[in-house]
């Protein structure tokens, strides 16, 4: 008889038998580490997507929906590449496509239809990864990566897809559907209209008048002031005004900002227009300039402080102090001189205030805040403060612009940063503005652009451009009436402001 107890296996060659719990142990490590394995292949299928849309199809999923997805994306990716390479080399091309309404409809339903297909691939990334095989935890964990990821990839490009529809909402509020001017003589003439509009209001009594006269290579930019006050003045040759005035505006209390007014009461002259009010006004300021106005903008001044406010304000160099109000208001007071970066409600009122001043002094104001305005302003402040400039700018603006033209007004403009600004406004002492003698305005405004195309030959030959010269070096709201204000007769407005 054997000396082992009965049923013992020792001495048989086998091993003993495990515990039932050591076996239950190692069962449920091996289906731990499984799961830790299946929610880290979960995990890195959705982190795929988001990285390569459509590749975690191509590993685990629908192939054809993986090739097409990853076809599309790689094309996505070589025409942002393309683009962006054509616009840093070919600047006129950025400029067509922020401003080409097709481009931008186009460019809005595909970042739409990209968010949407890109949303789909990573919730199918999900799917793929098998969740309900997933612990209750792990399960959590991926339902929340994924939406994560669904929220980060669509919420971006459906914000990008709101800002390229506000960019073209303002495009097609702003600017107008006519036909695309020629330049004059090589130059953009762009009458800017400026006052207190509402509804029913626009071109009703310009609060001030400024042609914008920019070469049309070179961007270099001329400002033309008119005071709202000049009187006795002759309208263009042949056109509607001047044959109701043959003799000039020369009845009683007819002034130059007056004939929108004139013209509001007497639509009838001017068929179909959609404009009386503008169209006299630029009858009247091409009779007096001699230029011919290729365009014109109307600028609520009210607008504008909400246009300075989104850029975060303007640094101005102030001369002297500038009433903020008027005395008999609550919030009076004074902006003290030095250089200050003002709000938009500061700007305007820097820009507007006679109070203590005159009408010059004033548009001698109006032209350092256009010109800061140019200078200090950059793509970058725009893009950062993108939604509330297209807000402020629609209710800023109205213009004859035409959106085909937009384009080339941004390069334009662009151009115009890097170079100074001239200016002449035709106001005493050079100009009596109740009695002006027009040929010497017509030869006032020759000369200044002559001078800012560098003609230096035809503007030293003359007497007017050493009247135009005599008026000091001081700027802004600096001078008198009598002396005249430097930043109303410059050949480089910065300098004078």
């Amino acid at each position: 008889m054997s000396g082992h107890p009965s049923g013992s296996r020792s001495g048989t060659g086998h091993p003993p038998t495990p515990p039932a719990g050591d076996a239950v142990f190692r069962r449920r490590a091996a289906d731990e580490r499984a799961a830790r394995v299946r929610f880290r292949r979960a995990i890195a299928l959705m982190v795929m997507t988001l990285l390569i849309p459509g590749s975690a199809q191509l590993v685990a999923g629908n192939r054809n929906v993986g090739r097409i997805a990853m076809r599309v994306w790689f094309a996505v990716l070589l025409g942002g590449a393309l683009a962006f390479g054509i616009a840093l080399v070919h600047h006129p091309f950025a400029f067509w496509l922020v401003s080409d309404t097709t481009a931008l409809a186009v460019l809005r339903f595909g970042l739409i239809a990209l968010a949407l297909g890109w949303a789909f691939l990573i919730v199918d990334a999900w799917r793929i990864g098998q969740p309900l095989t997933l612990s209750h935890q792990h399960r959590r964990a991926v339902v929340g990566v994924n939406g994560v990821l669904c929220f980060a990839v669509a919420g971006a490009l459906l914000f990008g897809a709101h800002l390229v529809n506000v960019q073209r909402d303002l495009l097609v509020t702003m600017f107008g559907d006519g036909a695309a001017s020629d330049a004059a003589h090589g130059r953009y003439n762009v009458l800017l209209l400026g006052g207190d509009a509402g509804a029913g209001r626009w071109g009703l009594r310009p609060d001030s008048l400024t042609i914008a006269s920019i070469d049309a290579e070179t961007g270099r930019t001329v400002l033309i002031s008119l005071p709202r006050n000049m009187s006795d003045f002759p309208f263009r040759e042949g056109s509607v005004m001047d044959r109701e005035f043959p003799d000039g505006f020369d009845c009683d209390d007819c002034y130059l900002n007056g004939v929108s007014t004139w013209a509001g009461d007497h639509t009838a002259l001017f068929g179909k227009s959609d404009h009386p009010g503008i169209d006299a006004t630029i009858m009247a300021v091409e009779g007096i300039t001699g230029l011919e106005v290729s365009y014109w903008a109307m600028v609520n001044l009210q607008g504008f402080k909400d246009l300075v406010d989104a850029f975060g304000g303007v640094k101005l160099n102030v001369r002297e102090p500038i009433p903020v109000g008027l005395p008999h208001e609550s919030y009076f007071r004074y902006i003290e001189p030095g250089t200050h970066t003002l709000d938009g409600m500061e700007t305007l009122w820097f820009a507007r205030a006679r109070y203590g001043s005159d009408d010059y002094s004033r548009m001698a104001r109006q032209k350092c805040v256009m010109n800061a305005m140019l200078h200090q302003v950059t793509p970058q402040s725009a893009f950062r403060n993108f939604s509330k400039i297209a807000r402020a700018s629609s209710e800023m603006v109205s213009t004859s612009i035409p959106t085909s033209e937009v384009d080339r007004f941004l390069e334009l403009g662009m151009k115009a940063r890097s170079q100074p600004v001239s200016t002449v406004s035709l106001v005493p002492p050079q100009v009596n503005t109740a009695d002006p003698d027009i040929d010497a305005v017509h030869e006032m405004v020759a000369l200044a652009i002559d001078r800012a195309e560098g003609d230096a030959a035809r503007a030293k030959s003359t007497r007017a451009r050493k009247k135009q010269q005599s008026a000091g070096t001081t700027g802004g709201s600096v001078g008198s009436l009598a002396e005249g204000y430097a930043a109303n007769q410059a050949s480089d407005l910065g300098a004078s402001c």
